[in-house]
């Protein structure tokens, strides 16, 4: 059947259920009270001056008694410099561990070597907000029986809360611990920043491994994770590579068009009437979106403008505006420069966050609700709107979620910025291959090609209209680049679902289909 945004989505799927399809982005909400079950944290105890410390992280891995069939959990917050994951499954595949479900917020290029465990049955099931490089292409392919989830950020917490995701054993690296398991990502060789994804895994799983290049003495300050639900710590020779998180996504782009769509978007801002004195912000990972910060940052000069404050995955160029008193307060969930790390520690106006308070739909209130403007980027638009940031032109998986529908349903102006088209493929197009975000949460598209405003917001048109800018209807401009690019050749799909898109509220707003292979 099709769910109200029109996407074919099975009733039920074998190995998943039935499913709760997607009925709008603040429809579940309205109510104010949620039907799920919440799912208590465990009980635990430990000794006093019981020791924690484990030799290797094998051994602390056998400590924790695993299983076939069990959840693992891990954060991502150093991204392509990550030295966890693909060790733990090792270890866990050497113990001859089968059926496990992968739980990381986010899987990227750095873990591809996990692949050969979805193929011999080590890894069945995965929950991910994001799958890029050769997973998710194999995905893609079919490599699994069970469709993956693509939950948001704020997604991912609330089905830990409702037991969707039900975690055995969490891995937590940490760039500096204490042999009680108090952690933090600010400090030592390895540092990476704010720990934010990672606080859910270790108040909701039944067991908890920190790992950490850096045992500092008792007690670990600033403290991200607290000892009271850290079973076990480990010193290892290293997490990873904190160099390697400003890498793709999350690099300011230096290309002439991204640049000029970045400066179309903050003209938006400016002309939004939203743009005046306390605003909230946010941008996303992605290089346009990345980059609309720093012509914010001189529009907010000129005009004499200061904000409230800035949300979620931060850079430096965040932190610049904090300092010069642009902005009076940074939320970080997710730290997208190693060299954010020092103003975490040292500004007490930087304050690391929970992804629960980001992003959790299923409480009183995340701040995701309080944000005034939000910069995202896309992969597709279609001319509802509707945008995909998971499969490529392909129709293969290689992107994230993260938290794109979280903060497009909180913003009081929601604006993606994207070419036009890439290579000969169009980005805005009437039809994508996957929603993640549905077009009613989004206000803006900014393209090099024109400005074109969901009909949801006319007067918001107006204001752009009035201020010169080039504001187009988005059919005329999909039609223009259509006859620019030609004919796309369509991708051809199986039947075989082999990815779930989960909305922030647990519904499914679409599926992903198996690419069909010729030859």
């Amino acid at each position: 059947m099709k769910n109200v945004i029109g996407r074919e989505i099975p009733e039920y799927i074998e190995g998943v259920g039935k499913i709760d399809m997607f009925v709008g982005a603040w429809e579940k909400l309205k109510k104010g009270w949620m039907d799920e079950v919440t799912i208590p944290p465990p009980n635990k105890a430990k000794l006093p001056h019981q020791s924690k410390i484990c030799k290797t992280l094998e051994e602390a891995i056998i400590k924790t008694s695993p299983k076939d069939g069990m959840t693992v959990s891990f954060h991502h917050h150093l991204r392509n410099g990550d030295n966890i994951l693909v060790n733990s499954i090792e270890i866990l595949a050497k113990m001859g561990i089968k059926n496990i479900t992968l739980a990381s917020s986010s899987l990227n290029e750095v873990h591809n070597p996990i692949l050969k465990y979805l193929k011999d049955g080590t890894i069945t099931k995965i929950w991910s907000s994001g799958i890029r490089g050769e997973i998710g292409k194999a995905i893609s392919e079919g490599v699994l029986d069970l469709p993956v989830t693509i939950h948001s950020h704020g997604g991912r917490v609330r089905a830990i809360h409702t037991g969707k995701i039900n975690v055995d054993l969490a891995i937590i690296a940490a760039s500096a611990a204490d042999n009680e398991g108090n952690a933090t990502g600010c400090k030592g060789k390895s540092a990476f920043g704010s720990m934010g994804y990672a606080s859910i895994d270790t108040r909701y799983a039944k067991q908890v491994i920190v790992v950490s290049d850096n045992i500092v003495d008792y007690p670990c300050i600033p403290i991200s994770i607290t000892q009271n639900f850290v079973d076990y710590v480990v010193k290892i020779d290293s997490i990873g590579d904190a160099s390697k998180i400003a890498t793709g996504s999350t690099r300011i782009t230096k290309s002439p068009i991204d640049l000029r769509i970045a400066k179309l978007a903050a003209n938006v801002i400016e002309h939004s009437g939203s743009f005046k004195n306390g605003f909230s912000f946010q941008v996303g990972a992605g290089g346009a979106s990345l980059a609309v910060a720093k012509y914010i940052r001189e529009k907010m000069k000129k005009a004499e403008i200061k904000g409230s404050f800035i949300l979620g995955g931060v850079t430096s160029y965040g932190v610049d505006m904090l300092n010069e008193g642009l902005f009076n307060t940074i939320f970080d969930v997710q730290s997208f420069d190693a060299a954010v790390c020092s103003s975490l520690i040292n500004n007490s106006n930087h304050i690391e966050i929970p992804a629960a308070l980001y992003a959790n739909p299923f409480n009183c209130g995340c701040m995701t609700n309080k944000l005034d403007i939000v910069v995202l980027g896309a992969l597709e638009i279609d001319t509802n709107f509707n945008v995909n940031v998971i499969t490529g032109s392909d129709g293969t998986i290689r992107g994230a979620s993260g938290g794109h529908c979280d903060t497009a349903s909180g913003a009081t102006l929601t604006i993606v910025v994207c070419p036009s088209f890439r290579g000969r493929i169009p980005i805005v197009k009437k039809s994508i291959h996957t929603v993640v975000t549905p077009g009613e949460s989004i206000d803006v598209l900014v393209t090099e090609r024109g400005i074109c405003v969901n009909p949801l917001k006319p007067e918001l048109e107006e204001n752009l209209i009035k201020a010169g800018l080039n504001v187009r209807k988005i059919e005329d401009l999909q039609e223009e680049i259509a006859s620019i690019v030609g004919e796309v050749q369509e991708i051809e799909f199986t039947d075989k679902i082999v990815g779930l898109i989960e909305y922030r509220d647990g519904t499914i707003i679409d599926v992903i289909r198996q690419v069909k292979h010729h030859g």
